[in-house]
């Protein structure tokens, strides 16, 4: 890459993923999630005393409880972005910022199922009832396992960090991915927004299509992020031949591939294909990190 190429390069990234730009898109983020919280809460009790009227079966408009998934998902954009923007930085943050998108998925439709759960003594009869206790659970184990994984990424980052000043080109090649997920992110999130309010006009229940839009836009998100992955992959090869990075950076696109699964079932199996996604990647990495140790005290030997 030549020298102007290179320099054009920076400006761009500089203007999307540098860390000012990281620092403003957080509180225009967070204002908005505030916004949308107590504008959601509003459109609840102007139903619930008949001031407006909207026909809709929609959960999401019945219980104040539920007005926290709107915010939510203004954060889950915001973690989006966070995953663009450690892509050129960390690999091991950017497979972080996936699991975290997951999780966060998980817990956003806890807020949704707690304004309709059916609180009886035949609780574990109840579908929906047993589902809210799967996620509660599994939103548990995924918070504990991310912190298990974050640690174990630090222990790599302390010892990769010389290597990665000698593999700029690595990164440089990162930065040129990461900016290209902006427009295409940015794309899918419009189309999905006008594919979803499209389907409002259609609908007999309006919001109840809300639902979808973890289908409509998750879906096809873990499913770009597994061809990124996979490029990310074919990319190191030139960088490393080490047998144990290329079986962490494989086991990260296995990692992905089950998350992407995850969308395609329901219930228990779906839960469970989040849990063993996060469970592998933390093995992967943690005996990557065993096998750095080992190299490390047969050069010194």
């Amino acid at each position: 890459m030549s020298s102007k190429a290179k320099s054009g390069l920076a400006k761009i990234f500089n203007y999307f993923l540098s860390e000012k730009t990281e620092e403003k898109t957080e509180r225009v983020i967070l204002f908005i999630a505030l916004a949308s919280f107590f504008v959601h809460l509003a459109v609840i009790y102007l139903l619930k005393f008949d001031l407006i009227n909207i026909t809709t079966n929609s959960e999401l408009l019945k219980n104040p409880i539920s007005a926290i998934y709107t915010p939510f998902s203004f954060i889950l954009i915001y973690e989006v972005y966070l995953l663009i923007y450690y892509l050129p930085r960390s690999f091991t943050t950017y497979i972080t910022k996936q699991y975290e998108i997951i999780t966060l998925i998980i817990i956003r439709k806890l807020f949704k199922d707690l304004s309709s759960l059916e609180l009886t003594s035949n609780w574990f009869e109840i579908k929906g009832d047993l589902q809210f206790t799967y996620d509660i659970v599994a939103s548990i184990l995924l918070f504990y396992l991310i912190f298990l994984f974050q640690k174990q990424g630090q222990k790599k980052l302390v010892r990769d960090y010389a290597f990665k000043s000698t593999i700029k080109g690595f990164v440089d090649k990162k930065k040129i991915l990461a900016l290209a997920l902006i427009p295409l992110f940015f794309g899918m999130a419009i189309y999905t927004f006008t594919d979803w309010f499209a389907g409002l006009q259609t609908s007999s229940n309006n919001l109840e299509p809300f639902k979808s839009i973890n289908d409509l836009f998750f879906d096809e998100f873990f499913s770009i992020l597994i061809l990124v992955d996979v490029v990310l992959l074919l990319i190191s090869f030139f960088y490393t031949n080490k047998f144990h990075k290329i079986i962490r950076n494989s086991g990260f696109v296995i990692s992905t591939i089950l998350i992407r699964m995850s969308f395609g079932v329901s219930g228990l199996i779906s839960t469970i294909l989040i849990v063993s996604a996060v469970f592998f990647g933390l093995a992967i990495l943690t005996i990557h990190n065993k096998y750095e140790a080992n190299n490390s005290l047969n050069a010194q030997k």
